[in-house]
């Protein structure tokens, strides 16, 4: 038998692997708050954003130095996902100086709080229908 790519450039079909019995798919039921996409927030999904929201989710404010404690990133790199955070709504950063040092400070909105618990709930969805499979 020829080779995958050595049939495929001869205009042959290539051959099919081995037919399995597999499974149908199973949907995840959309949660009653997800929007268009389902639920999903591609904003919030990012590692460390995700750790941003539920830190933030926890405790009323943080500072810039705590969360990047939490997540072991360079100051690069957190304050552009907590701009990104902020664009969308999600965070407020106060800025202000703690005698000659400038101190940053994060804490979550209201519509963060929602997008973060509608991010959760399709994780939830996802998980509970992967575990019926």
């Amino acid at each position: 038998m020829a080779s995958k790519s050595s049939a495929w450039k001869r205009g042959e079909p290539a051959a099919s692997p081995p037919a399995k019995a597999l499974s149908k798919p199973v949907s995840v039921p959309r949660s009653p708050h997800a929007g268009e996409d389902g639920g999903f927030d591609r904003l919030i999904y990012e590692r460390v954003r995700l750790g941003i929201m539920s830190a933030l989710a926890m405790h009323e404010r943080l500072t810039f130095n705590e969360l990047k404690s939490l997540f072991a990133v360079s100051d690069g790199n957190l304050g552009a996902h907590a701009r990104k955070l902020e664009e969308a709504g999600y965070v407020v950063c106060n800025k202000s100086f703690e005698g000659r040092r400038p101190k940053s400070e994060y804490r979550i909105t209201q519509i963060g709080k929602k997008a973060l618990l509608r991010y959760l709930e399709h994780i939830e969805a996802v998980i509970k229908a992967t575990r019926r499979v």
